[in-house]
């Protein structure tokens, strides 16, 4: 989102030479959504990397509503299955493919019954246009209500050292093989135990807090917002870190350590 919306990046060219060396260090998931720059991270995307490599996985999003957003902070919510499937079909031409590897429900519709807006799903999997679905910003109802529909192949939930709200959700995917996608995995909260163990081990605060998350989880694959090559770069250096038990220990109660 931050890396390839419309008004995030200096340059076009800046965010396809993002996009581009992220796969050249590694990368193999690329998490985006129709909403984001309106269409434009699609299409920067599929710029930069089409066409894709095999092993390459992009996952993109519908449900939200590119405008003004409301009072509460959030975009307008639309999951009616009849425009799902437009936004589908949307993001099919963007990215330039004719299968979406994961598509998600970016978020349950209160306007809209949950089951409609899986079916919605199905009823495109079904058609070939998505490999598998994925769900985000939902709760063990709706994961549990989902999977009496259809394979789940991924939750998104917001998931960090400050906000753990999502633990039993986890607790679920790891249970059932279902990959758990924490947006916001940046955040440390105040930090206190956070700057400790990044002294400790010479690192910044986001790569403890991106260490330490990859190793609470076997079903555990952060997404990382990326904003320039140097975050980049400092993000992917969070794979070479591990935390000592201690330290872990530290961080999951906030507090400090000295081992």
């Amino acid at each position: 989102m931050g890396a390839t919306g419309a008004d995030r990046q200096p340059s076009r060219e800046a965010a396809i030479a993002l996009i581009r060396r992220a796969v050249e260090l590694g990368v193999e998931f690329i998490d985006t959504a129709d909403v984001y720059g309106s269409g434009e991270s699609e299409r920067l995307i599929a710029e930069a990397l089409h066409p894709y490599s095999a092993n390459l996985l992009i996952a993109t999003k519908g449900g939200f509503v590119p405008g003004e957003y409301l009072p509460n902070g959030l975009l307008p919510i639309d999951c009616r299955p009849e425009r799902l499937r437009r936004m589908c079909d949307e993001s099919l031409r963007r990215l330039k493919v004719e299968r979406i590897d994961l598509y998600q429900l970016h978020t349950p519709d209160p306007a809209v019954p949950f089951e409609e807006s899986i079916g919605a799903l199905v009823e495109l999997r079904e058609a070939g246009k998505i490999d598998q679905i994925g769900l985000c910003n939902v709760g063990r109802g709706q994961l549990a209500a989902a999977r009496a529909i259809a394979p789940i192949a991924s939750l998104q939930n917001r998931y960090n050292l400050s906000d753990r709200m999502s633990d039993k959700v986890l607790e679920i995917c790891a249970a059932e093989g279902i990959t758990f996608l924490p947006w916001g995995p940046l955040s440390t909260g105040d930090g206190t135990a956070v700057a400790t163990v990044a002294a400790q081990i010479g690192a910044t605060a986001q790569q403890v807090a991106l260490a330490w998350s990859l190793q609470r989880s076997p079903a555990m694959l952060p997404i990382p917002g990326t904003s320039s090559i140097a975050h980049l770069e400092q993000n992917m250096a969070a794979l070479h870190i591990t935390l000592t038990t201690d330290q872990i220990a530290a961080l999951d109660n906030n507090e400090e350590t000295t081992s």
